[in-house]
C-alpha cells in the first residue's frame, strides 16, 4: 500500500449543521457529552441521545474494455455539470464498496462492470469524504447515456480530456490507474487531500496535485 500525505492546512474545526433531536425533536446543544467521549457533539439535553455525524462514502470504479480503453461519462447533473469522470457516488446502505461501484456505473453508464480490488482511498476531509475507488471491467459491449450522464464513452489514456475532469479524487484516481498498468502492479494508493482547490487550482488541477503524485 502506497500512501501520500499532502497537507498544506490543518484539519478544519467547524461544528456540522444540526438544530433538532431526530428521536423526540427537542434542540440539541453542541457540546462534549458525559459519557467519557472527548469530542464536542450533539446532545439532546430533553432525551440525552448523542448524534453522532460521520464521513461519506464514496465508492467509484474504472471500468476497462477488453481493448484497454476506459469507461468515462460526462456529467449531466450538478455540480461540475459538463466535466468527465468515472462512475462513481455515494454509498448506499446494506450494500459493499464493490456493490455500490458496479451500481453506479449501471445507474451512469448503463454498463454491467465486474468490480475487482482497489486503486485508493482518498480521504477528502473539507468535503467530510472517504472515496474508495475500484478498478473493474466490463461485462459486455453496452453503455450509453443516462439522466446523469449527457455523454459515456471509451477513451484511451492520451483522449482522456485532463484539463475537464470533474474532481480532483477523479483526476488522482485515474493517473494511479494508468500508472500502476504501465508498472504492471495493482496498488492500493491512500492519499488526503485537506485543502479545498481554489478557481485557480481547478485551472490547472495537474499543477495543484503535482505534490501528490
Amino acid at each position: 500500500m502506497r500512501r501520500v500525505r499532502w497537507c498544506l492546512e490543518p484539519p478544519r474545526d467547524t461544528k456540522p449543521p444540526m438544530k433538532f433531536c431526530s428521536a423526540c425533536g427537542q434542540e440539541v446543544v453542541y457540546r462534549v457529552p458525559d459519557d467519557g467521549d472527548h469530542l464536542p457533539r450533539h446532545v439532546c439535553p430533553a432525551c440525552g441521545t448523542v448524534h453522532y455525524l460521520n464521513p461519506k462514502l464514496i465508492v467509484g470504479v474504472i471500468p476497462e474494455a477488453v481493448d484497454g480503453r476506459i469507461l468515462m461519462c460526462r456529467r449531466n447533473i450538478e455540480p461540475r455539470f459538463g466535466k468527465w469522470t468515472f462512475p462513481a457516488g455515494f454509498m448506499e446502505l446494506g450494500e459493499t464498496s464493490a456493490q455500490g461501484a458496479a451500481r453506479e456505473a449501471l445507474e451512469e453508464s448503463q454498463a454491467e462492470v465486474e468490480v475487482d480490488g482497489l486503486v485508493a482511498v482518498i480521504n477528502v476531509p473539507y468535503v467530510d469524504q472517504v472515496h474508495l475507488i475500484h478498478r473493474g471491467h466490463l461485462r459486455g459491449p453496452h453503455y450509453g447515456p443516462t439522466s446523469e450522464s449527457s455523454e459515456v464513452q471509451l477513451m484511451r489514456e492520451e483522449d482522456i480530456p485532463w484539463e475537464e475532469i470533474a474532481f480532483p479524487t477523479i483526476y488522482r484516481g485515474l493517473r494511479y490507474f494508468f500508472d500502476d498498468r504501465r508498472a504492471g502492479q495493482h496498488s492500493v494508493h491512500t492519499l488526503d487531500l485537506v485543502r479545498r482547490p481554489t478557481r485557480e487550482d481547478r485551472a490547472d488541477i495537474g499543477r495543484w496535485l503535482s505534490e501528490a503524485s
